[in-house]
């Protein structure tokens, strides 16, 4: 397919379901951690997409290899991919999805914040610091209002910390592999730096986290190879295919309706309580979302 210079219907299509297919990712990481230890869970998931990952690249023809001067920015990146789903896959031990959803979708919110001072040409823009303001607000919102009822569902003040430490080290990705020499390989080979080094420190570190396995059935070893064939294997993959056919200001720009979904899909298939404060923060981070993900003007010639 040609690249176009603007969103068509295809698109919009194939991105709401891809939004939709992140969000029910949230929900089944929730589901499988009641069978599989969390952070083994998430190491195993490593593994898996690391061996699928490796055999398209092969089929694909693309050169597995490290490239002279990368290993340290791999390494880093890696790193911070497996803090990440530590706390990402905690998270969902301890708090709701509608809960996590709002909170670690704040991504873009960091990633700004630190681009601004890190990045030339990344500074925040007034429309950007509107975003940021109200993204900011609707997490504090949904943190201070934990709880039951009308709160918004079960969570605990540990469980929504864990997915906003997780996001911060998201757009810590987001930010290295911008800035070291990872930029300049291939996506495929960035994530399996990704998946590689995170594989041995999520399993190493779910030695802390009690039994491997929590009385797992069929149903849970399925929601495992859901991440890894649908998630961390088959969905980047879509997603490097749709940037690589639409601008990826307009791609970016769908990024509001991962936390609408997970939000839905917590209360439709979990029965998690929606209150009027998480629908609050809900509003509030997405509108945030998309100011800052708006394209900025060219300036005038």
């Amino acid at each position: 397919m040609d690249r176009k210079a603007q969103m068509d219907f295809f698109g919009i299509a194939v991105l709401t379901g891809f939004s939709l297919l992140l969000a029910l990712n949230q929900v089944v990481i929730k589901l499988t951690n009641t069978g599989i230890q969390p952070v083994f869970q998430a190491g195993l998931r490593s593994v898996g997409a690391a061996v699928l990952i490796v055999v398209w690249m092969r089929w694909r023809g693309i050169p597995v290899r490290i490239a002279p001067g990368t290993a340290r920015a791999g390494l880093l990146v890696g790193t911070l991919f497996g803090l990440e789903f530590l706390f990402l896959f905690l998270s969902l031990d301890l708090t709701t999805v509608t809960r996590m959803a709002v909170i670690f979708y704040s991504m873009p919110v960091w990633l700004a914040l630190a681009a601004h001072f890190l990045l030339p040409g990344e500074r925040i823009t007034p429309v950007k610091g509107i975003g940021l303001a109200l993204a900011f607000a609707g997490v504090a919102l949904a943190i201070v209002s934990r709880g039951g009822g009308e709160g918004g569902g079960e969570g605990s003040f540990l469980g929504d910390m864990l997915a906003l430490t997780a996001a911060i080290f998201w757009a810590g990705i987001a930010l290295c592999v911008r800035v070291t020499s990872l930029r300049t390989v291939r996506a495929e080979m960035q994530l399996l730096w990704q998946l590689v080094v995170s594989a041995p420190i999520l399993l190493g570190a779910s030695l802390f986290f009690g039994p491997f396995l929590r009385d797992p059935d069929l149903t849970h070893w399925a929601g495992l190879a859901f991440q890894i064939l649908a998630i961390a294997s088959a969905g980047f993959l879509l997603w490097l295919w749709l940037l690589s056919i639409y601008p990826a200001a307009s791609v970016a720009s769908f990024s509001f309706l991962s936390p609408v979904f997970g939000v839905l899909l917590g209360w439709a298939l979990l029965d998690e309580q929606v209150g009027w404060p998480i629908l609050g923060a809900l509003v509030l981070v997405c509108l945030g979302l998309v100011f800052i993900n708006r394209p900025t003007p060219d300036p005038p010639r």
